[in-house]
């Protein structure tokens, strides 16, 4: 099985292609088609990892349908329900796409901490803090936190995203909206990480991303993915190492180790590492779905 790294809908304009998603403009609506590419180190790797786009895109669907009550931009993901315009492409979008209402993305990734790792774990190291919020001492690797933190960072669609203070945030946002995308995320983390324990997942760390629609605060993009989130299987958990992980970290680590600079052109990957990161992402939805 081969791998979907680009997508184009003749007919349809494309608004964006982002670093995993394409987005077309659908009547008054948008298109969001999730591909097999996969992103690391905010560097689009050279291999696809088959399958990956349709488990991205049904976790999300899955969890926007779950967080109803808080307000989102998902339509649909049932092709039978898209357009008569989009049926010739059933065998492409099936699966993999979702229709979504419009919004003006706000400019930041909104990212709730609930363990210490990646580089959160690295700046604890040098500061007894994570983006400016001081944690105890003595905390050990992969420790869980003595509660979720708030993280948020820059998004570039090109290059590394940056992490920035809550002074910073504000600056961006005014304070309202940054209190109010806040208090969603923590809240999302909480609710989302209470349903993943219940079928022995530990989510880590997750981002969220906003919009604004009629001058309402709606939640976009994914939601709770393997992409967007480190998920820990809780009975391989251990505190002090780097813990299994049903997600990208295991694609993270595997470039690690080839002392990668994490600049562009990123390695390919091995064969047996393709393999495994689709089975780990397929387990992650089986898991978290069913």
């Amino acid at each position: 099985m081969n791998g979907i790294t680009a997508i184009d809908l003749p007919g349809f304009n494309k608004i964006r292609s982002g670093k995993v998603r394409e987005i077309f403009a659908v009547e008054q609506s948008l298109l969001i088609v999730a591909t097999d590419r996969l992103s690391a180190f905010d560097c689009v790797l050279p291999d696809p990892i088959p399958g990956k786009g349709e488990v991205l895109n049904q976790l999300s669907a899955f969890w926007f349908r779950k967080f109803a009550d808080v307000p989102n931009h998902f339509i649909t993901d049932q092709f039978d329900e898209f357009p008569e315009s989009l049926k010739p492409y059933g065998e492409l979008l099936r699966g993999r796409s979702m229709l979504v209402r419009k919004t003006d993305p706000l400019p930041v990734e909104c990212v709730v901490r609930g363990y210490l790792i990646g580089s959160g774990w690295k700046e604890y190291q040098q500061s007894r803090s994570v983006s400016g919020i001081p944690l105890p001492e003595g905390l050990e690797h992969a420790t869980q936190l003595p509660a979720p933190i708030f993280t948020p960072a820059t998004k570039n669609q090109q290059g590394h995203d940056e992490n920035i203070s809550w002074k910073q945030f504000v600056a961006l946002l005014g304070e309202k909206t940054a209190v109010a995308v806040r208090d969603f995320s923590m809240a999302l983390y909480a609710d989302g990480s209470i349903h993943a324990a219940h079928r022995g997942i530990i989510i880590a760390d997750t981002k969220f991303e906003f919009g604004v629609l009629s001058d309402e605060i709606i939640l976009i993009d994914e939601c709770l993915t393997p992409d967007s989130s480190r998920f820990w299987p809780a009975d391989q958990y251990v505190v002090g190492t780097n813990p299994v992980s049903f997600d990208k970290q295991f694609v993270r680590d595997y470039l690690e180790s080839l002392g990668w600079d994490k600049r562009p052109p990123a390695p390919h990957l091995a064969p047996e590492i393709i393999a495994k990161t689709a089975i780990i992402y397929r387990e992650a939805l089986d898991r978290l779905t069913k």
